[in-house]
């Protein structure tokens, strides 16, 4: 059985989008998107610096776009499971058929939007920590005034809060955890400082007609399949302001027998925790067209 993830914000890299548009059709549907959006997928996917596609309005549908324009490319793919971190979760709903490409890209850039809006509010920041016993990292973190923003299994805990908050915790580090490592993301995403943004995203949620998973999607608030594409809408509104729980994710595909993991571009950092988490599941991540034929062959194997 094959799940198929898509990765979230903080994977994205200069340039990453350049060989994809060289596929045959690749262009014509990027800048299709980017008329649609009113953002130039295209420049920010092939031209644009870190610190440009560092900002949360354009990382997110970039990021989008670039898990769509993958699998893509990979032909028909029938998944058993779908799933997404952060962001990757509308990716997600668009391979399960809860909200088409556009319908899609047009919720992430709104997304985007408000979650950039909300992260100027206040200086925040997020920054994964390294090793430690998860128990004794989330009661420090919650002492510091953090918030264990994603818990991502394999030893992996992001903290999110005020870039003051964050220094302390660079000071002052959990038990048992080697590294705090500062993410390339705008704000304290999936804590109460998104809070502004949920608002504007349940707004921009009213505009869509969600159509039922049509393979089991797995939500990253709390690891469970949802079933009504009604649900799904609900759980992408409220979770820009909530913890992902990729370990409760993981832990869900073990549950249903997945024997391999595919990871759409910017691929990498999903098939990493899986490499540690689910061993025995075999792992790919999409990161260049030269990967494809190998991604081919593992969905011939597991789909």
């Amino acid at each position: 059985m094959l799940v198929l993830v898509a990765p979230g914000q903080g994977a994205q890299t200069p340039g990453f989008l350049t060989e994809w548009l060289d596929l045959p059709g690749a262009g014509e549907r990027v800048a299709a998107w980017s008329d649609a959006i009113g953002l130039d997928l295209a420049h920010y996917g092939t031209k644009a610096d870190a610190d440009a596609i560092r900002d949360t309005a354009v990382a997110q549908p970039l990021l989008v776009a670039a898990g769509l324009l993958s699998a893509a490319a990979l032909g028909d793919v029938a998944p058993g499971a779908v799933a997404g971190h952060s962001v990757g979760e509308i990716t997600a709903a668009a391979f399960a058929g809860v909200l088409d490409d556009t319908a899609a890209l047009s919720l992430v850039r709104k997304r985007g939007l408000a979650m950039a809006d909300a992260a100027a509010i206040t200086e925040t920041g997020m920054a994964a920590l390294l090793g430690g016993d998860p128990e004794t990292t989330v009661a420090h973190l919650e002492k510091l005034g953090l918030t264990p923003a994603n818990i991502n299994g394999a030893g992996q805990i992001v903290a999110a809060g005020t870039l003051e908050q964050l220094a302390a915790l660079e000071a002052d580090k959990p038990e048992g955890v080697r590294r705090v490592v500062a993410l390339k993301v705008a704000g304290a995403f999936h804590t109460h400082h998104m809070g502004p943004a949920v608002d504007t995203l349940a707004k921009a949620a009213e505009t869509l007609t969600p159509g039922d998973p049509k393979v089991t999607y797995v939500s990253n608030k709390d690891g469970e399949a949802v079933a009504t594409g009604a649900e799904v809408l609900q759980r992408l509104v409220g979770q820009v302001a909530n913890p992902v729980r990729w370990d409760l994710c993981m832990e869900t595909f073990k549950e249903l027998g997945v024997t391999a993991l595919l990871e759409v571009c910017p691929g990498g950092t999903l098939t990493g925790l899986a490499k540690r988490a689910l061993p025995g599941v075999k792992t790919l991540a999409l990161k260049t067209p030269a990967d494809l034929d190998a991604a081919r062959e593992l969905v011939a194997e597991h789909a």
